[in-house]
Formats: C-alpha cells, sequence, structure tokens
C-alpha cells in the first residue's frame, strides 16, 4: 500500500520573523500541499469526510495548503509542516461515537427532591413568625 506521505508536495518560501539577515536570503517557510481527490491513500467514503470536515481548509481546487515557519530551518519546517497535515487529516477521518441519552436512576431523582425538601425546609425555618 502506497504511503499517505508520498502524495504530499513541497514548496518554499521566504520566512518572516526571526532569524536576522538569514530571513533575507534563505526560503525557511515550508508550505505541504495535497490534493485531496487524487489521494489513493485514503477510499471515496474518508475523502468526503475529509473533504466535509476540512472544508474551510480545502480551497475550490480541492488543494489542502498549510504553510510552516516555526523553526529557522526549512528541514526542521517540512517535519513540522507534514507532523500537522497528518494530525489535521487524521482527526477529519475520526468518526464520533453517538450520544446515548440516558435517564436518571429513581435514586437520584429522589435524593435531588429530598435535598431540594431539606433546602426549602431549612429557608423556611429562619423566616420570622409572628
Amino acid at each position: 500500500m502506497k504511503n499517505f506521505t508520498t502524495e504530499l508536495t513541497y514548496k518554499t518560501s521566504r520566512s518572516s520573523g526571526a532569524g536576522g539577515q538569514n530571513v533575507n536570503k534563505v526560503e525557511t517557510s515550508v508550505t505541504v500541499v495535497w490534493k485531496v481527490s487524487d489521494s489513493d491513500f485514503f477510499n471515496d467514503f474518508q475523502k468526503k469526510l475529509i473533504n466535509e470536515k476540512l472544508k474551510n481548509r480545502i480551497n475550490l481546487d480541492g488543494v489542502l495548503q498549510l504553510t510552516v515557519s516555526e523553526s529557522r530551518t526549512q528541514l526542521q519546517n517540512k517535519k513540522i509542516a507534514t507532523e500537522k497535515i497528518l494530525e489535521i487529516v487524521n482527526q477529519a477521518i475520526i468518526i464520533p461515537k453517538k450520544r446515548l441519552k440516558t435517564k436518571p436512576s429513581k435514586g437520584q431523582i429522589a435524593k435531588r427532591l429530598d435535598t431540594k425538601k431539606k433546602l426549602s425546609d431549612k429557608k423556611e425555618n429562619r423566616r420570622f413568625k409572628y
């Protein structure tokens, strides 16, 4: 089976921020690009899930892009970008479990009502009586 990371392409650009004069001449910022529809690694259902959950991150061409310029080195930024895109895609293909509605037990209901009654009685006894 094909590895997901082989479907990723990388672009480099000059990074802003810390680095002094190095920033002006070295392309350390890394943009990782992945075309969702061209993926052989995921099946159609998973691609649909990814497109739905990441619709705000995927452009009109169906490309998921992520730019990283956290580190001063291109290699480190490439590694971070790959890890982040893997994490984002893995989160997108997780199907959350359905929540089952539950009712409080009779004992819990009785205890709650009993506590309310005791508090009410306590406050009633505090009132001034003529």
